[in-house]
């Protein structure tokens, strides 16, 4: 029997979200404001950066200190905007990146103003061409820099890199980078959509993960493992699927991680498109209350 939940992370795309590009339904954002109010703590957990991560919980009534984990534990900043930590990718590993990858797909760097542009890449038609709904949510955002190293001569550390193209590519410069010294400079963290044929590969400063930003969100509010949730779909949740001591693999999440839920302990939710985080949320709600009498 597992304890109550006091701190859950939910991932965004795929996990919370019925789709991309789509906003959350009614009853999910009843749920989160619902677990709120029993006590227990929901951070996001994303790949998303958090300007694109905190208009998602617009018109809930959420509280400003609600953690999120964002550029897949890159920054973990509040709702209200307080920064909590952050890490940087060192502009020159960002650069011995780029001379690798960019045979491969569209290479995207990402950084940390809150205001400006905070996305540069060097070729938008080839984006807009393999990456289309990501180019049009991020648009005004986003920077065109060509070649794409001179943003990151200007003295600017990214928070992170991305590179995103077909699964078979991203395989192959995944491939390509762990074969690479820069492999161990970055840590590279993928996301595949099979169905699309697509895929995302995310370069991190090392040693950066959801599941160590979790980690660390634990150890600021004294909430053991065994009593925080994480609720994922993709390899990049997988560390942090692992690390809570209860995850949750959504039923619409890629066949293999699917597989592993058993082995690992995971409960399985229903898909993301039949309000499966709602549903695990409300029954961790039930669970609280139970115990509480």
């Amino acid at each position: 029997m597992y304890p109550p939940v006091r701190l859950v992370a939910i991932d965004v795309d795929g996990t919370l979200l019925p789709g991309f590009g789509k906003a959350l339904t009614p009853r999910t954002g009843r749920a989160l404001e619902a677990a709120q109010e029993a006590g227990i703590v929901v951070a996001l957990a994303t790949g998303r950066r958090t300007d694109f991560a905190a208009p998602l919980l617009k018109g809930l009534s959420l509280r400003a200190d609600m953690p999120l984990i964002t550029s897949n534990g890159a920054v973990l900043r509040t709702l209200g905007g307080n920064t909590l930590d952050r890490c940087l990718l060192p502009a020159h590993v960002a650069i011995g990146l780029c001379g690798l990858l960019r045979p491969f797909g569209v290479l995207v760097f990402t950084f940390d103003r809150p205001g400006g542009r905070q996305l540069a890449l060097e070729d938008l038609g080839k984006a807009e061409r393999q990456i289309a709904q990501w180019v049009e949510a991020n648009r005004d955002d986003i920077e065109v820099v060509k070649p794409l190293e001179n943003v990151l001569d200007r003295g600017e550390d990214p928070i992170q890199g991305m590179i995103a193209g077909r699964v078979g590519k991203m395989r192959e410069a995944e491939a390509a980078l762990k074969a690479s010294p820069w492999n161990e400079a970055c840590t590279c963290v993928k996301t595949e959509y099979p169905g699309r044929d697509l895929s995302l590969l995310d370069l991190l400063p090392l040693g950066v993960s959801k599941a160590r930003a979790l980690e660390n969100l634990a150890e600021r509010l004294g909430v053991s493992r065994e009593q925080t949730m994480a609720i994922g779909d993709n390899w990049n949740d997988l560390e942090m699927l692992k690390w809570a001591g209860q995850g949750v693999i959504m039923g619409n999440a890629v066949v293999e991680l699917r597989s592993m839920a058993e082995k690992s302990g995971w409960r399985q939710a229903l898909p993301n498109d039949e309000d499966g985080v709602a549903v695990v949320l409300e029954e961790a709600i039930a669970q609280r209350a139970t115990t509480e009498i």
